[in-house]
């Protein structure tokens, strides 16, 4: 039934017949501890490739953060422990890199920045399966094997609401545009959160769910403790393979069309949209010069730029920007001086951030965050925590939040119906209705 392929004092790979219902019991069985992670491609094409197909399983050791010096402490956790990481890094870590603050109300509550050393690794291949762990590998896959995975339920039924109303939405649109005419930014991604406080709910159904009719190659299940992110991101933030650093902004999304022939004209409207590729290219420019700070001069490139690519339910606009990091230059340095990503904050970056922190009225947490992992290494991938479903299992409250990039060519009816449209996904994943 399994073939040992090779075995070390930590590790077994096994062949698997199939793979597809071993990966969903292992993670079910893994789901229970208090930490756990799983980060799946769904098999998506994608430029540079989606996520490894990683699943991370237990705290063996938890990373300390010293205050206001996050970025470092990760470095520092690495450094000491040469090992997998797993974790994510919050929106709010922004009041560490310039002089800003987050004072909105948290109901998630997860922390600014979380990572820690699983006692098991999985790493999934084409044709079977790495365990990486202390423990032994050959109980774990046998406790797998024997993990009955529940079907997939009509979801939670529930119902959820806006946390502002459509008045003030359109009245801070009105509000971002006086700023643009003034000067102060070219574009800010302004974002409004959908809630409930009621919401009884398993998330591992819900990431089923939503992997299901919105399958993504940055997709992510991540729990710590009894706060889980369930996201299925479209969008790579940052990717680190040796020296080469790579960040793939999105900015231009179409929905798909009902036949092939509208499909590809739909792809051509997005390619041709002279407001979505000024909004890709403010955005690529953003980026080209967050990374000019961490890498060597003259390779910062551009192989790609508006490129369309195609998913389940819509075409997006992605660009990809590359650059090959300073000798002795620490890898948390790199994350440190490009977060957040442009894509959901808007430009110049930190006067949109601070216009962000002035008219929203949810702190966006994890939320416009990154998911990822480190490898023993010190290569990483991390997502943008975008399409993202947050849940607190102590109070039962469920949070997703809803962006969109807000220029002077913006017409602010049109953004609210875009963000509306924007929240079928979740809430249909979460079987759930909007009360307004």
């Amino acid at each position: 039934m399994i073939e040992l392929l090779e075995t070390s004092n930590t590790t077994m790979h096994f062949q698997l017949k199939n793979l597809e219902s071993f990966r969903l019991k292992a993670w079910y069985w893994g789901k229970s501890e208090s930490h756990c992670t799983y980060l799946y491609d769904h098999k998506i094409a994608y430029p540079e490739s989606g996520f490894k197909h990683l699943l991370a399983v237990g705290a063996k050791h938890i990373c300390p953060m010293k205050e206001r010096h996050s970025f470092d402490s990760v470095e520092m956790f690495h450094r000491e422990h040469k090992s997998w990481l797993f974790g994510h890094f919050g929106y709010d870590l922004k009041n560490e890199v310039e002089l800003l603050c987050s004072d909105h109300p948290d109901g998630i509550e997860l922390p600014n920045a979380f990572f820690y050393v699983p006692k098991t690794v999985f790493v999934f291949d084409e044709n079977g399966v790495e365990i990486i762990s202390d423990e032994d590998q050959n109980k774990i896959y046998d406790e797998i094997m024997s993990t009955e995975v529940p079907e997939m339920t009509d979801g939670w039924g529930g119902k959820v609401s806006p946390k502002i109303s459509k008045e003030v939405y359109l009245d801070t649109v009105k509000k971002i545009q006086n700023h643009i005419v003034e000067g102060d930014v070219y574009e800010v991604n302004i974002c409004m959160e959908f809630l409930s406080k009621e919401a009884d709910l398993d998330p591992f159904d819900l990431y089923l769910r939503l992997s299901s009719l919105s399958p993504a190659p940055f997709s992510a299940f991540h729990r710590v403790e009894d706060k889980f992110v369930i996201s299925s991101s479209p969008e790579r933030f940052m990717k680190k393979e040796g020296r080469r650093i790579v960040s793939q902004p999105i900015k231009g999304t179409i929905k798909r069309g009902a036949t092939e022939e509208e499909d590809v004209l739909l792809k051509e409207q997005l390619r041709n949209s002279e407001k979505e590729v000024a909004e890709n290219m403010m955005i690529v420019d953003l980026v080209r010069n967050d990374l000019a700070r961490t890498c060597k001069a003259g390779t910062i490139k551009v192989p790609e730029i508006f490129g369309i690519y195609s998913f389940k339910t819509v075409h997006q606009m992605i660009s990809t920007i590359e650059g090959e990091m300073k000798d002795f230059q620490p890898f948390s340095e790199v994350i440190k001086k490009a977060f957040p990503m442009g894509s959901m904050t808007g430009a110049p970056k930190v006067m949109a951030m601070a216009l962000i922190e002035t008219y929203e009225r949810t702190k966006r947490g994890v939320y416009s965050g990154s998911i990822g992992y480190i490898t023993p290494d010190g290569d990483f991938d991390f997502n943008v925590v975008i399409r993202s479903a947050f849940y607190n299992a102590a109070s039962k409250y469920i949070s997703f939040q809803i962006g969109s990039a807000i220029t002077i060519d913006s017409e602010a009816e049109e953004e609210y119906e875009e963000c509306l449209l924007k929240a079928k996904g979740m809430l249909s994943a979460l079987n759930a209705e909007i009360t307004f």
